[in-house]
Order: C-alpha cells, then structure tokens, then sequence
C-alpha cells in the first residue's frame, strides 16, 4: 500500500475530524471542530493511502512565537501504524519550520520514545510560556497535564 503526504485539502477536513476526533476521545489529543479545522487547514500535512483515497495519518504546525513551533494533532490510522508515516508527517514539518527558519520544534506527547527517535528531547513544560498562556489555560488539564513536553533544536 503506497501512502503520499501532502497538504492538507477542503476535501480532507471530514476524514482529518474523524481521525482527531478518534484520538480526543481517548484523551490522546485536543479535539478539533470542523470549522477550526477548516480555517487552520493550511497548517495541516496529511497522509493519504492512494489506491482509496483515505486519510491515514495527520499532524499540523502551529507557530507559538517567533523562534517557536509546535508540531499538534499529529496522528496515525491504528492500521496504519508502525510504517514510518509519522516520521515522515514530523519531517515535513520540521522543514517547513526551517524555511521560516524558526529555529526551535515542540511537542506536548504521550508518545516520548517516538518522539525521541524523531530527534527530540525531553524538556519542561515550563520553558515554553507561550503554550501556557495560549492554548494551556483553556485545557481542562490544566492543572494535571501529563503530557511531556519534547523540543528539538534547528539552529
């Protein structure tokens, strides 16, 4: 099964809200509405399978600062895992933060070791001040996060 990245499309948004949705209901990732989706749609990479036409895998970056971004909701089909595809979703993205040459890449994740495979480190949450007074404040975990915040370098 060949699986292509690219930009996210209009088309994409209901297979995207499913897939986020999938992972929110675990409490694995934000939920996303379908409007917030379409209006952030060209933060968006997406893994499609192409003999069907299904999204497969997801992940979007959001710039937090001037030196900063933060890879969210990135995301792999559970069938799907195991291949590679979020490997390949972070690295798009990580060259899409160097060539606006931001030069600092993070994550909040339950998935360390992945993450860690993928050239990050573990930090503290708390140097990144502006996640936590951007989206951190609205979290329902707010004051539990267990969540680990991971960065790596470009610089």
């Amino acid at each position: 099964m060949n699986v292509t990245c690219r930009k996210a499309k209009t088309e994409d948004i209901e297979q995207l809200h499913e897939l986020i949705a999938h992972y929110a209901e675990r409490g694995i990732m934000l939920p996303r509405s379908r409007e917030a989706l379409a209006r952030q749609l060209a933060s968006f990479v997406v893994a499609v399978e192409e003999a069907s036409d299904r999204l497969v895998g997801c992940g979007s970056l959001c710039q937090l600062g001037s030196d900063l971004v933060e890879i969210r909701s990135l995301g792999v089909s559970e069938d799907f895992k195991g291949r590679g595809i979020g490997s390949r979703i972070v690295e798009i993205l990580e060259c899409e933060a160097r060539s606006k040459q931001i030069p600092k890449l993070m994550a909040l994740t339950y998935e360390v070791l992945f993450f860690k495979r993928n050239g990050f480190e573990v930090v503290e949450k708390e140097i990144f001040p502006e996640k936590v007074w951007r989206d951190c404040v609205h979290c329902k975990k707010q004051h539990c996060c267990d969540e680990i915040a991971v960065l790596k370098r470009l610089d």
